[in-house]
């Protein structure tokens, strides 16, 4: 889910403004609003669970009755350190009994080694023949082997009866013992199902929390972006974790499709404990000092129509071809001649914002033309009807990235002028910046004109206008029913007569 919070103050201020035919007169209340400098900052959170980095299950290769555990849950052990004792009298016969048979194997070796030289002795001297000196040969060849077979049998028992005593294989804190002093264990080794765990442990100074992200929030995570973790059982405290990778497989629940992201935190105050539910906040953008409007005082360029109507403006008296004059993108780099359409939102968290569009140097005539065609009350879709040579170029720009920064609540599409320099801002993510429309209202409280603003971070309720206007400036706020009301009625009164559906003819 993604959150978004500004600091700032300001009041809505009712204006009353007269408007009136030659029969009625009525008063209708003004709410507009006072621009303000604060802060913004934006963040996604999520929830999950803390749980260890490493977790190991600890099982014997030794079978039998576990006679001693010299660990209990939450102690801490250092590497190498003794947890339990298993009934080691099974493999103490079988080591004694395979060092019996090295030691009679050594022996038959000594005497075979003592036979085969006097056998030779015997041969120089012709006392023997060539065929009995070959077989005191092979004598000693069996003995050597029977040698090699008995030392590698003595080195297995040994090696089974050091596995009779388990030791800790790293430090870390018992989370779980699943056995008692007197249950028979089985081997891990000799048995297929993996033998008998012990105990669990981990080492608790580095933890990390396993969350689920809505995928729309996605394209703004990086690996290496700041998080913040906060558990119940300790509201007050903030535990500071870095994003350590965002998982490639997806999880769908309740249709929702969400991507595991992992949150490493430091854990030398030993408060964090495994299983704690937390929640994760990452900071995606961050601006201070910047200049704050709600969002329903920002509406589309392709909305001053519909949003001079709902203002009671004379539309006829609007001129929206200089609005954006010498604005740039808002840092003093002038704006693309061609710019591209942005259209869409974020399904889920928020009300039509803004997507990513492409192409954006393509078609800019046709655009103009479509742009003129629309503002003069004419709908986006028999706009289209009427230009079907860029029909085909819209639809592919409508199919942009999700996930645009930029985008106000409820109000459309709005094109993109600009990114910020990595670096800028926070995070050093590339920031988009907007054409939007803003209505100033003069100190005489009765004036209303239409402003081009460039705008950029947006959350729920406020938008960042990053040039057009300044602090102090009274802006009318725009109701959205009101808004898509006069955008619905002017695309009625708009469209063509045509029949038979979108592009057919009756």
């Amino acid at each position: 889910m993604m959150k978004m919070r500004c600091w700032g103050a300001a009041l809505l201020v009712p204006i009353v403004v007269a408007c009136g035919t030659d029969e009625v007169e009525e008063e209708e209340s003004l709410q507009t609003w006072t621009v303000i400098s604060g802060d913004m900052r934006l963040t996604a959170e999520a929830t999950g669970n803390v749980e260890p980095i490493r977790a190991v299950e600890v099982t014997s290769k030794a079978s039998g009755e576990v006679t001693r555990l010299y660990v209990d849950v939450g102690n801490e052990v250092e590497p190498g350190a003794l947890l339990a004792e298993v009934d080691p009298r099974d493999v103490r016969n079988a080591f004694d009994q395979s060092q019996a048979d090295l030691q009679v194997a050594q022996a038959r070796a000594e005497i075979s080694q003592a036979q085969l030289t006097r056998s030779e002795e015997l041969l120089e001297s012709g006392v023997i023949s060539d065929q009995e000196h070959e077989s005191r040969a092979l004598d000693f060849a069996n003995s050597r082997a029977s040698v090699v077979r008995a030392e590698t049998n003595f080195e297995l028992a040994q090696l089974r009866l050091d596995d009779v005593i388990i030791r800790a294989p790293l430090a870390g804190t018992i989370l779980e013992k699943n056995v008692e002093e007197g249950q028979v264990i089985q081997s891990a080794s000799q048995n297929v199902s993996g033998g008998t765990t012990l105990v669990i442990m981990a080492d608790l100074k580095f933890m990390q929390v396993r969350t689920l992200v809505d995928e729309t929030d996605m394209g703004d995570i990086r690996a290496g972006m700041p998080a913040t973790v906060t558990v119940e059982a300790y509201p007050q405290e903030r535990f500071m974790g870095i994003v350590e990778k965002i998982e490639p497989q997806a999880l769908v629940q309740q249709n929702v499709t969400m991507f595991p992201v992992i949150v490493q935190l430091d854990n030398d105050s030993g408060l964090l404990r495994p299983g704690m539910n937390a929640e994760v906040e990452i900071e995606l953008a961050q601006e201070s000092g910047v200049l704050l409007v709600p969002n329903n005082a920002v509406v589309t360029p392709e909305d001053v129509q519909p949003a001079s109507v709902v203002l009671g403006l004379d539309t006829a008296t609007i001129d929206t071809s200089n609005l954006f004059a010498g604005l740039g993108d808002g840092r003093g780099r002038p704006t693309a001649d061609q710019t591209s359409a942005r259209e869409g939102g974020r399904s889920g968290g928020r009300q039509g914002g803004a997507t990513r569009g492409t192409g954006g140097g393509r078609g800019g005539a046709a655009f103009d033309s479509m742009r003129a065609l629309m503002a003069s009350g004419i709908s986006q879709d028999s706009a289209l009807v009427l230009l079907p040579e860029i029909a085909n170029l819209f639809s592919g720009r409508r199919g942009g990235g999700g996930g645009g920064r930029g985008g106000f609540s409820g109000q459309g599409a709005v094109e993109q002028v600009g990114q910020a320099e990595p670096g800028e801002g926070t995070s050093g993510q590339q920031r988009e910046t907007s054409r939007a429309v803003v209505f100033v209202v003069a100190a005489d409280g009765t004036t209303i004109e239409p402003r081009g603003v460039i705008i950029g971070l947006n959350d729920f309720d406020f938008t960042e206008v990053v040039s057009g206007l300044e602090e102090g400036d009274l802006l009318a706020i725009i109701g959205a029913a009101d808004l898509r009301a006069s955008r619905d009625e002017a695309r009625n009164r708009g469209r063509p007569d045509f029949g038979g559906g979108r592009g057919g003819f009756r």
